[in-house]
């Protein structure tokens, strides 16, 4: 393996683990959080068990996201660049709607430089991977 090759699974490498801990961060420390005010609203109980549900989903998909990219990284196919861009601009399109919601905050960083590296990982070192 050349030096751009090992280079760009080094980006992926470093942005899937940056998505990974944010979604840790995301089930861990502010699922405990959410559900609590979920708890203390005076939302019906279906609305309040949906919410959970989705703030749960949320956090699996982007783990799964990081995990599918890690592997189409690492055990090269004819379709894995295609996978990898996909999982990247998958990641980075969502985070213009999370900040017109929320606003700039740690999580939104987090998942603009994990997303960022994937990204820029495979396009930079994009036709130089062999199949």
């Amino acid at each position: 393996m050349n030096k751009p090759q090992k280079t760009a699974q080094i980006l992926i490498g470093l942005g899937c683990f940056v998505v990974l801990v944010g979604s840790t961060f995301h089930l861990i420390a502010a699922y405990p959080q959410v559900s609590a005010a979920l708890a203390s609203s005076n939302l019906n109980e279906a609305l309040k068990n949906a919410l959970r549900a989705v703030f749960l989903m949320i956090g699996l998909t982007w783990i799964v996201v990081a995990v599918v990219t890690l592997i189409a990284t690492f055990v090269r196919t004819r379709t894995s660049s295609l996978i990898i861009l996909f999982c990247g601009f998958a990641l980075l399109l969502q985070i213009p709607n999370w900040v017109s919601l929320m606003g700039w905050f740690v999580g939104n960083e987090m998942f603009l430089l994990g997303a960022g590296l994937i990204a820029c990982g495979e396009l930079l070192f994009r036709g130089r991977h062999p199949v």
